[in-house]
């Protein structure tokens, strides 16, 4: 793992293989060791770059409420560590609405976007409710309780023993405090579809077939307010489609980079 310094805070980052930057943004409540199957085996024409966001795995924690434009801002001060001068962004869950955080902060920097099993919709005040009551919850008792409600939500039923136990271990051995603090991030995003009408770029929107969390529905929502955006439903993949069908999540991806 490599790391820089933003304003004298540890960000750290894996940097696996070569091509066009694809700066992958992990979901909740995760790190970049999400995209173990990314990191282990590069899609071929990418360059994957995927951080820690506050907090999460090696990155020391911030201030306040990690909010996306916070994540965003962290994100494109290590494009700017590593003068990439714009990359095609992607994002699992809430890496995707870090994403489109960031292509609303900094239009220029964004190739094109990556949106897995994610969503544009902005929390209504029972969404808003929930997150809170989560960061509460984690604060008070840790992430277990957590984790033991998202697992099965995150996964489909017949996803592999290891990847259900990696994912699970990797839930618990997340830091509280910035698992509290992304929670109350997410309530503060806005609507992203605005966004999505005016983005011009090549776009891949990716989802599992089973996610009930952020169903194909939602998927489609964003897909037909891009111009030209791919709308790929995985089978027998629910929430954590990159982890659960890493195969074809390649194989989209290597399409997908003939583009750039």
């Amino acid at each position: 793992m490599n790391e820089i310094s933003l304003n004298g805070r540890r960000y750290a980052y894996e940097d696996r293989g070569s091509g066009t930057p694809l700066l992958l943004l992990h979901g909740f409540p995760f790190s970049s060791e999400s995209f173990w199957p990314q990191l282990e085996s590069p899609p071929n024409g990418f360059r994957v770059i995927a951080p820690d966001h506050r907090g999460f795995g090696g990155s020391a924690f911030g201030e306040g409420p990690s909010t996306m434009e916070a994540m965003a801002e962290d994100a494109l001060g290590l494009l700017d560590a590593l003068k990439i001068p714009a990359a095609v962004v992607g994002g699992v869950s809430m890496g995707g609405y870090v994403a489109l955080a960031l292509a609303r902060l900094d239009p220029g920097r964004v190739r094109g976007l990556v949106l897995i099993d994610t969503q544009s919709f902005a929390d209504d005040d029972a969404g808003k409710a929930r997150r809170e009551t989560v960061a509460q919850d984690v604060l008070a008792n840790g992430v277990a309780g957590l984790t033991a409600g998202m697992l099965p939500k995150l996964l489909a039923p017949n996803a592999p023993a290891a990847v259900r136990s990696r994912v699970e271990a990797l839930m618990l051995r997340q830091n509280p405090e910035a698992v509290a603090a992304a929670s109350r991030g997410m309530a503060l995003r806005v609507d992203a579809k605005p966004l999505l009408a005016r983005f011009a770029g090549p776009t891949l929107v990716v989802v599992g077939a089973l996610d009930g969390i952020t169903p194909p529905e939602k998927a489609k929502v964003m897909a037909d307010l891009v111009s030209g955006a791919q709308l790929e439903i995985v089978p027998e993949a629910a929430h954590l489609t990159n982890l659960e069908q890493p195969d074809v999540f390649k194989k989209l991806l290597e399409q997908f980079a003939t583009r750039f």
